[in-house]
């Protein structure tokens, strides 16, 4: 019997046939997310199919090797909870122009994501001081903002995914809603170990149906091999613009503030507090993993939000799960045939699983707030509605920042970074500079009261 409790919940071992299943779970929910990227900047660049297979290849494999750094640990890299490694949406736009700059294309990339990458391991220790000025308050705003933020992308993979242009399609609808209510029914009846693996088994129910409805396409799968090697610099040896590396830093620095937030989040839902220390060890992976993410054909690496969710549904906190995740990221980048098939999962059935998982991180954000007092300290109230209407800007006005110089873009496109920088501003503002993260100006800490609440145990036959 393996029970996960607060006791030995991120350390938990499980037989290895749950491990994998728990582990591929994570997996297929964050594959959409992370292939991505790479999809969008190899139509920027005009790559050739194999090209962008390749570019696909290497994402999967950087991403392994991001997830088990930071799961399993390294010396001072690793946060050693249940985290998956994956592309940084955040650098998309960054990227895209630099792809349209003939000085730069791919080597300019990989070189400002290698520059950006060391310089963010230099700068992870002071950043982690920031601690103190994220207490519960500002902790709930973020970690409600990280959920905000992302239920959008789950309701656009529902619809069909953007770009697609029978985009909103009833029968697209409809396999969401369906995936969305089989993950339900599993929640609710599910017993031990089904009930963990809801979600899987809800993409797998949805992937039926889309193969059913002719919506799955394998065609070219016999001219992919079994097994690819990922070597450094197969697009060419990096080059190192200042500009373009400059640009490259300050997405990290977006990065770290909402790698921050997801740590403060995902340390509240395994009742694993963080503290400085761990989200110095956290970060230091963010700017590892993006150095290996440059050398390897990749791009910069940040943790992902979209698997707290994951962590939050199942109750399954054990960290060698996501390490195990770590181990399959890194097999889809040397089989390419698998990575192609997994790839073959239609955004609309993701839709109804992301619709789920991403409300459980906002969900996760509430609970946090619940903490607060807002009766004896009624100014909270304005911290927090100015704080999330204004991180919901780049959701529902794409063009509201669009006189910005594209040098702030990065900033200010990022629902999460105007909801963690107002948040504390207002913070700072209506109740004083923090001397400390653990109980700031009568503030309840949302980890004082873990041990009270009745743990969520899942227990494995």
């Amino acid at each position: 019997m393996s029970s996960f409790t607060v006791e030995n919940g991120i350390n938990a071992w499980l037989p290895p046939g749950r491990l994998f299943t728990l582990g591929l779970q994570h997996v297929l929910v964050m594959y959409a997310g992370a292939v991505a990227v790479p999809l969008i900047i190899a139509g920027v660049a005009h790559l050739s199919t194999a090209q962008t297979g390749y570019l696909i290849s290497a994402d999967m494999f950087c991403c392994g090797i991001g997830s088990l750094l930071q799961s399993v640990g390294l010396g001072p890299f690793g946060i050693r909870m249940p985290v998956i490694m994956a592309v940084a949406f955040t650098a998309v736009g960054p990227m895209i122009m630099m792809i349209g700059d003939p000085a730069l294309g791919l080597p300019g990339i990989y070189g400002a994501t290698i520059a950006a990458g060391f310089i963010a391991i230099g700068l992870a220790p002071f950043a982690s001081k920031l601690l103190r000025f994220f207490p519960p308050l500002v902790q709930g705003i973020v970690v409600t903002a990280i959920g905000l933020n992302l239920i959008p992308v789950g309701i656009n993979w529902a619809a069909g995914g953007v770009g697609n242009p029978h985009y909103g399609a009833p029968k697209f609808l409809i396999v969401s809603l369906s995936v969305l209510l089989f993950i339900m029914v599993l929640a609710k009846y599910g017993k031990g170990f089904i009930g963990n693996i809801a979600v899987l088994l809800g993409l797998i129910f949805g992937f039926i149906e889309a193969v059913l409805l002719g919506q799955v396409s394998l065609h070219g799968i016999d001219k992919v091999s079994w097994f690819g090697v990922i070597t450094p610099f197969h697009f060419g040896m990096p080059t190192f613009h200042p500009v373009a590396i400059a640009t490259m830093v300050v997405v990290m620095m977006v990065m770290f503030i909402e790698s921050s937030g997801m740590f403060m989040a995902l340390g509240t839902i395994v009742d694993h507090p963080v503290d400085d220390k761990d989200i110095r060890r956290g970060l230091l992976v963010d700017g590892l993993a993006t150095v290996i993410g440059g050398t390897f054909n990749s791009f910069p690496h940040t943790s992902f939000a979209q698997n707290v969710g994951l962590v939050e549904i199942t109750k399954v906190r054990s960290r060698w799960v996501c390490a195990t995740a770590g181990l399959i990221l890194l097999s889809l980048g040397l089989i390419p045939k698998i990575s192609f098939i997994i790839a073959s999962i239609p955004q609309f059935v993701l839709g109804g699983a992301g619709i789920v998982m991403f409300g459980m991180v906002m969900a996760a954000g509430i609970r946090i707030l619940h903490t607060i007092d807002f009766k004896k300290q009624q100014h909270n109230s304005y911290i927090v509605a100015i704080s999330l209407g204004i991180s919901m800007i780049p959701v529902v006005a794409d063009k509201f920042f669009q006189a910005v110089p594209l040098g702030l873009h990065p900033f200010v496109q990022s629902g999460i970074f105007l909801a963690a920088l107002s948040a504390v501003l207002s913070n700072l503002w209506f109740n004083g500079a923090p001397r400390d993260a653990k109980n700031v100006h009568g503030i309840p800490n949302p980890h004082a009261t873990a041990s009270a609440r009745a743990p969520a145990v899942s227990t494995l036959p």
